[in-house]
């Protein structure tokens, strides 16, 4: 019998939450190979986090087991830098105690472990275009890019994908039969770590290695000219090896660069302690007196990218490099009102619990019997109004800098027992 798990619908990001995210889906078959793809361990290179991402999404597991962590060095993909500690791919025979990278490295490295891994993946984007013969700066036997990268050409001990060479010469021939350019073409790049390169001892792919996992580097090339290119030979690469392990997936979109370029601008949603819902597509770049608890605060990601950067003033919402929006707070207490809202929306009344939306065509009208709860419509002022319950609103009457979205169309309708915060619902006009 079939069965695939998505550990949760949502990705909680907050100062109290792991490093990085861990996503499993899984069928029941007994001792059905393992495949884990890790994205992100350098913050820029975002073609292997975006594909991880949409790995995470738009994937669905037959049989065989796929786990993903798609935001392995989260900091340093908010800052779009290669290690904002240091590069994360050089801790991995040795961390100091007092590195800031340590918890994420020991998790990691917990999980390649696990008896259950069969093989890893660490996805990059690296320089230039990988060729044996050096033709100039770009084409180069010191390049990075569009290669399947092994530390050796095989694992010292038996194992059923410990031919390191054999498979990534396969993977390598199958992606170019795919090239959008031909010139795009990929090989396999020995590292000969033991021998040749001490630098690459300290690798994840050499920790995996050493602990008798086979492990391979997909590198696109950062030359690139789109992260959507990118990101196609990502989830190319990662077909191939599925297809190797014997892992049947299925995929909710057509493997073209049209297609995976919509599918990377769409942010998902996010709420915040439960009570707060925002739609991360077209939101203004800043937006204020956002009702947030003066601590503890807990963002829920609908994106396997998404995650906060709080400053001393305000928190910063991002989607992998990419800043979506800066909250400016006004701090409330939390009070647990009754929901759902009634709300009569183009004359017909709905229930609508906290952190959802509604959409309406004409009009709206948020019925409040209950004297204690206040109505705040943001962008809305009736004179002599201070409760904005059981009122028409109609979009003209909102006044278009209070929206979130940059097509004005959006509105937050928050709810107040006296100064205590209760919960907001969004109103999107179409």
């Amino acid at each position: 019998m079939y069965f695939s798990l998505l550990l949760s619908f949502f990705f909680i990001s907050s100062l109290y939450a792991l490093p990085f995210n861990f996503i499993k889906k899984e069928t029941d078959i007994v001792n059905a190979p393992t495949l884990l793809v890790i994205g992100g361990i350098h913050g820029n290179e975002p073609g292997s986090y975006f594909a991880a991402a949409l790995l995470s999404q738009y994937y669905q597991i037959k049989e065989g087991n796929l786990w993903i962590v798609p935001d392995l060095n989260r900091p340093s993909i908010q800052q779009n830098d290669r290690g904002i500690n240091g590069d994360m791919n050089r801790k991995f025979a040795y961390i100091d105690p007092n590195d800031a990278d340590i918890q994420t490295v020991q998790e990691i490295q917990k999980i390649i472990t696990q008896k259950q891994v069969g093989l890893i993946l660490n996805l990059h984007d690296g320089h230039g275009f990988y060729r044996k013969e050096h033709l100039n700066t770009i084409f180069n036997p010191n390049a990075w890019g569009q290669t399947c990268v092994i530390d050796q050409g095989s694992l010292d001990t038996e194992h059923p994908f410990g031919n390191l060479n054999d498979i990534a010469s396969k993977v390598s021939r199958e992606l170019n039969n795919g090239l959008i350019e031909d010139h795009h073409f990929f090989d396999v790049r020995n590292t000969n770590t033991r021998f040749d390169d001490e630098a690459m001892k300290h690798s994840l792919t050499y920790f995996a290695v050493s602990n008798n996992k086979p492990a391979f580097a997909i590198e696109t090339s950062k030359n690139l000219p789109t992260l959507h290119h990118k990101v196609f030979y990502q989830l190319h690469a990662i077909e191939c090896y599925m297809k190797l392990m014997g892992i049947k997936y299925e995929r909710a979109f057509e493997l073209n660069l049209n297609v995976i370029q919509k599918l990377l601008t769409d942010h998902e949603f996010l709420t915040i302690n439960n009570d707060i819902y925002l739609n991360l597509n077209d939101l203004k770049n800043r937006l204020s007196f956002i009702p947030l608890q003066s601590e503890r605060n807990e963002f829920k990601f609908f994106h396997p990218l998404g995650s906060v950067q709080k400053n001393q003033q305000t928190y910063d919402l991002y989607i992998g490099n990419q800043k979506i929006s800066t909250l400016v707070p006004s701090y409330h207490p939390k009070e647990f009102c009754t929901e759902p809202i009634q709300i009569i929306v183009d004359g017909k009344i709905r229930s609508i619990p906290f952190a959802t939306d509604f959409f309406a065509d004409a009009d709206f009208k948020v019925i409040n019997n209950d004297r204690n709860i206040r109505v705040n419509i943001i962008g809305f002022t009736k004179k002599g109004v201070s409760d904005e319950g059981n009122l028409n609103v109609k979009l003209k009457d909102l006044d278009s800098k209070y929206s979130i979205d940059t097509a004005h169309k959006s509105y937050r309708i928050e709810f107040y027992q006296e100064n205590r915060f209760c919960g907001m619902v969004l109103v999107h006009f179409k």
